[in-house]
């Protein structure tokens, strides 16, 4: 899956030429921006660089994404979760979640005991 502007490096696909990703591209067109939005993040990129690498995406819709949901199970599949890195962190998140929904039950005072805990940590 690769072209005169789109080249497979290091298990991933790149700009001909720089250290941009495709991905890069493909999830800031995802985000609505234009061509002109997308050199604005990524200045090294020509406009020409953009329009060919979305011109590529739109071509390959169906394998990048594919590619792109690989790529994010792989990241899912090797992260640590919080719970586990900081426990600590973990229970005061838990705390305020806990909180948040007595709040939306109408228990306004657990919210701003839980948001005080948040602080002195």
């Amino acid at each position: 899956m690769t072209s005169e502007y789109i080249e497979e490096r290091n298990g991933g696909y790149y700009i001909v030429g720089t250290r941009i990703s495709l991905d890069s591209v493909v999830y800031s067109l995802q985000r609505g921006n234009s061509p002109q939005e997308i050199q604005k993040e990524y200045p090294l990129l020509s406009l020409a660089q953009i329009n060919e690498a979305v011109g590529y995406y739109l071509e390959h819709v169906e394998a990048v994404d594919r590619y792109l949901e690989k790529k994010q199970r792989e990241f899912e599949e090797s992260a640590v979760p919080l719970r586990e890195v900081n426990p600590d962190l973990w229970a005061r998140l838990e705390r305020a979640r806990n909180a948040t929904s007595l709040v939306e039950m109408g228990e306004p005072r657990a919210a701003r005991l839980v948001s005080i805990d948040l602080m002195a940590a």
